[in-house]
Order: structure tokens, then sequence, then C-alpha cells
């Protein structure tokens, strides 16, 4: 009976290195037990060109069919067609319809210009009075004709359409962060099923080399060299790879349905294939470049001081519509065959109602305003914060897996399989190896993949495009 080592987890590697180095010397030249005690039919070699698994004759022979294919780091091969991520974007720029409603609105916000700039109409009025009668009876005929119009004085058509348009800078503004949201939601869904590709390519490539591994521990268990309860303990996991394969199958199409909802796609294909890279780029940029780009660039902040704008006219039209409006009036009468003119001018006066409580909101607006426009501004540079602070830390986290943890536990897989192939370790240390080498590079697509996200959580903040 095998006994594990007392502790694994901190002297494994170095562990296995010498205790093992006395079994893969003289292996690279003997073939495997497997090989020697199984059948005569498990040791014919495959036909050229079979897909049959062949049993590896060394640690190096490992290496290159394990860890190939596995590799997390290697751009995922594409479909002919495949988008790119500024392919993506450019189709949701011009079908999103979220975007379409929102560009619609600005469009109808612009046309109320047009109505601010209108002025007055004139009212026309004809009356006539006992038309029946001659003009000499004892109450002729009469007739009159009246024009009036009303007269705006306090410049109000100039504060309606100096109102009118900064509410329509507003709008655009509006309209320009809205676009800034909905691209970083198209860049996360794009990272987001980009990583469930390689994710799904990877787990498939883990089965199929785990699978071969199985087919292994089958030829050892048929010549006696391994026992039933370690193949059926080792068979088993073939559940755990098939498990992840399903679920990365279901969270790609998930993925793929989201992406195509924010490019407008009516109805999802199952055929759309994305390309990209793995590994993320490094931001040259530095904290302070990228806060400054945000106060001067962020929409939200443009809308945010259009609203103080928006504020002040409004409060300028609402001092002017407290003035005094005349309407003048000119007349002209026919009483039977005496003809005459007249005027007339109606002023009212203001007395109770001098516009004071539009007055009154509309400057306490300004404050609002202000308040707001200095909120945003808070918000922008808060948003630039966090996003760099959750930038370095993914990175220093990818760079880690890059750099070092994934060959590290390619090297200890490796090792522990051909150790275990060669009835060198125990079942329970493979296995172990195994999950460390499922978990790092599950941890490793997750840290390349936070860091994807926090650039472009980043490159939203700052409003500045950080991908090259």
């Amino acid at each position: 009976m095998s006994l594990r080592p007392r502790n694994r987890r901190a002297g494994v590697i170095q562990g296995w290195r010498w205790a093992l180095m006395p079994l893969l010397l003289p292996a690279a030249f003997t073939p495997p037990l497997c090989a020697q005690a199984a059948p005569a039919s498990a040791q014919t070699s495959p036909a050229p060109g079979s897909s049959e698994p062949q049993v590896a004759s060394g640690p190096q022979s490992y290496a290159t069919t394990a860890t190939t294919a596995q590799d997390p780091r290697r751009t995922p091969p594409a479909a002919p067609g495949a988008l790119t991520l500024q392919q993506v974007i450019d189709r949701a720029k011009a079908s999103n319809p979220t975007l379409l409603a929102a560009e619609a609105n600005l469009r109808s916000v612009r046309a109320l210009e047009i109505q601010a700039a209108v002025r007055q109409n004139p009212y026309f009025g004809v009356t006539g009075q006992d038309v029946t009668l001659g003009e000499y009876a004892n109450n002729p005929y009469s007739y009159s004709a009246q024009i009036s119009r009303l007269f705006e004085r306090g410049n109000k058509r100039g504060y309606r359409v100096e109102n009118a348009k900064a509410t329509t800078a507003q709008t655009a503004a509006q309209v320009e962060d809205t676009i800034r949201l909905t691209i970083l939601q198209v860049k996360t869904a794009f990272t987001n099923m980009l990583f469930a590709k390689q994710s799904l390519i990877v787990d498939r490539a883990q089965l199929t080399d785990f699978r071969h591994e199985v087919d292994i521990a089958h030829d050892r268990y048929t010549a006696g060299d391994l026992g039933k309860l370690d193949f059926e303990r080792l068979d088993l996991q073939l559940g755990a790879f098939e498990s992840a394969v399903a679920s990365d199958t279901i969270a790609l199409q998930q993925a793929s349905d989201q992406l195509q909802t924010l490019m407008g796609v009516p109805t999802p294909s199952s055929s759309l294939d994305v390309t990209g890279d793995i590994v993320p780029p490094v931001v040259t940029q530095t904290h302070d470049e990228l806060v400054s780009f945000a106060l001067a660039k962020r929409p939200d902040v443009a809308a945010a001081h259009a609203g103080v704008d928006v504020a002040n006219s409004a409060y300028r039209l609402a001092v002017a519509n407290g003035t005094t409006d005349p309407t003048i009036e000119a007349e002209y009468d026919r009483i039977g065959p005496d003809n005459s003119a007249g005027f007339s001018v109606n002023i009212p006066l203001r007395i109770f109602d001098r516009n004071q409580g539009n007055k009154e909101s509309t400057h306490l607006a300004i404050d609002t305003a202000h308040f707001a426009e200095t909120a945003a501004r808070n918000q922008v540079v808060s948003d630039v914060d966090q996003a760099w602070v959750g930038y370095e830390q993914a990175r220093i986290l990818s760079d880690r897996y890059g750099s070092h943890y994934l060959d590290e536990s390619t090297d200890v897989l490796n090792i522990a399989r051909f150790a275990f192939d060669h009835g060198g370790i125990a079942l329970i240390d493979y296995l172990d190896a195994l999950r460390d080498s499922r978990s790092t590079i599950a941890n490793a697509l997750s840290a390349y993949q936070q860091t994807w996200l926090s650039i472009h959580q980043l490159s939203a903040a700052s409003a500045t495009e950080l991908v090259p």
C-alpha cells in the first residue's frame, strides 16, 4: 500500500523530483510498466492517421501532448468571419435599440428649438350686424374688422431659444453618456464570451487528455499493475471534466446571446464567433492622466455642466415672463354709409401674479444644478480611482499566473502523471496534482478576464480608449 507524504503541499515538487530521479532517468530508455505488462493488443502501435491515444514513453512526451492544447494564454482559434471587439462595437452603435432610442429623443428635443423661436401670432376678426337692412334704415347694417397681436417684452423669445439650446446640449451629452455605458456593456459581454470560449477549449482539451490518461490506467489495470479501486477512482474524475465542459457550453451560449442582444440582433444565432487576445495589454497612462482625461471628456460631466446652463437660462426666462406684455388692436368699422377706425391697447396689471413662484423655483434650481455638477465631478474621480485599483490588482495577479504559476502547475502535473503511470506515487497524490493544475488554469483565466474587464472599466471611467 502506498503512503502519502506528510507535508504534500509544502514539499510536493522537490520531494517528487528527488524521489523520482532514479525512476525518471532509466524511464527515458525503458518502456512504461503498463506497456510492458499490457496484452499484445494494447502494445500494438496504431495505424498512421489513427486517433487512438498512445501511451507516453517519457516525461517530455507528456509535456508535449498535455500542455500545448491546454495553455490558456494562447489566442483561441476562430472561425472565418469571427468578429473583433471593434467590429462588435461598430455594429452595436449602428443597431442597438437603446442607442437608437436615445438618438431619436435627441432629435425630438432639438426640434423644440424651432418652437422656442416662434413669435406670437396676430389675431384677425370680422363681425357684422343687421346685414339685411339698408344703409339708410333706422338701424343700418354695420361691419367691423379687428386685428390684434401680443407683443412680448423682456426678451422672452431670446431666453426661450437659449433655454431650448441648453436643453439640447444637455440631452446630447446624455446621449453620449448612454453610448459610453452601452459600449462598456458591449466590451464586458464580448470579454465574457471570449473567455467562455477559451474556457471551453481548454476544458475540452483537458477532457481529451484525461481520457488518454484513463486509457493508460485501464491498460495498467488490465495488466495487473493498478488496482480496481484506484482505476475506478480515476475513472470517476471524468465526470468532473465532462461537467466543466457542459457548464462552459452553457456559459458560452448565454454570453453569445447577451452580446448579440447588445448588437441589436433580434434573434440570436449560435453561429456567432469572436476573436481576440487572452493576455491583456499594459495600460501606459498614469492615474493622474486618466483623472484629467475623465474630467475633461466624460459626457456625464458635460451633461451636468449643461444642466447649470439650463437652470440659468430657465431663471432668466422666468424673470422675463414676469414682465407685462401689451396687446395692441386696430379696428375698422362701417355703419351704413359711415366709415370709422379705432384702436385699443390692453395691458395686464401684474399686481398679484408677477411669476414670483417660478422665479424663486428656478433660482433655487441653479444651486441644485451646481451641486449636481460637483457630485458628477466627484463621481468621475471616484470611478477612475476604483477602476485603477481594480486594474492594478488584477494586473499583478494575471502577470503572476502568466509568468510563474501556469508553468509551475504544468511542471508539477507532468511529473505527477509520469510518476503515477510508472508506479512512483499514489493515486491520491496524482489526483491532487490534477486538481491543482485545473484550479490554476481556471484561476489564470479568471485573472486574465478580470484584468480585461478592469481595463474596459477604466476606459469607460476615463472616457479614453486604452486598448490599441
